[in-house]
C-alpha cells in the first residue's frame, strides 16, 4: 500500500511543473490532455491543452497532479511536499531548484535533526520541505 501525494496547478501550469520536477528529480512523466479523453468523459469548461493527469515517477515514487479543474488559482494552504536526500551535496542541488523563482520560507541549513533542512514555496504555490538522511555530527 502507498501513499501518493496529487498536486493541483493554477493557470494551466501543471505540465511545466511537471517538465521542472523530472529535471530536478529525473524519472519519466506522462502526461494525459484534457483532449486525451472521449469528449463525453471531458471536464466542462476545461480547455483541450490542460491537464487532465500527470504521473512523475522517479524510483519508488509517484508525483501526481493535474490543472485545477475549479480554475480558481487559490493558494495550496495546509501541506508540503517532503523529499529526503541522501547527502547534502544533493539538498542543496534540490533545494536550489526548487527554491528558484519561488520563495525560501527556511535556508537549508544544519539542525538537531539532519544535517541539513529547508523549507520553500516552488514557482508554482507548492510547498516543499528538504532534508536529508544524514544525521547531524
Amino acid at each position: 500500500m502507498a501513499i501518493n501525494a496529487y498536486v493541483f496547478y493554477s493557470n494551466g501550469q501543471c505540465a511545466e511543473a511537471f517538465d521542472m520536477y523530472q529535471g530536478i528529480f529525473g524519472g519519466e512523466v506522462s502526461i494525459m490532455r484534457m483532449k486525451d479523453a472521449p469528449e463525453d468523459h471531458r471536464m466542462p469548461g476545461a480547455p483541450d491543452d490542460s491537464v487532465m493527469h500527470a504521473v512523475l515517477k522517479f524510483g519508488d515514487t509517484l508525483l501526481m497532479g493535474s490543472d485545477d479543474p475549479t480554475g480558481d488559482g487559490g493558494p495550496k494552504t495546509g501541506v508540503a511536499l517532503s523529499y529526503t536526500a541522501p547527502d547534502t551535496q544533493t539538498a542543496r542541488s534540490v533545494f536550489g531548484a526548487l527554491s528558484d523563482g519561488g520563495e525560501v520560507q527556511m535556508p537549508l541549513e544544519k539542525t538537531f535533526w539532519a544535517e541539513a533542512f529547508g523549507a520553500c514555496v516552488d514557482r508554482f504555490g507548492v510547498s516543499w520541505m528538504v532534508d536529508t538522511e544524514e544525521q547531524p555530527s
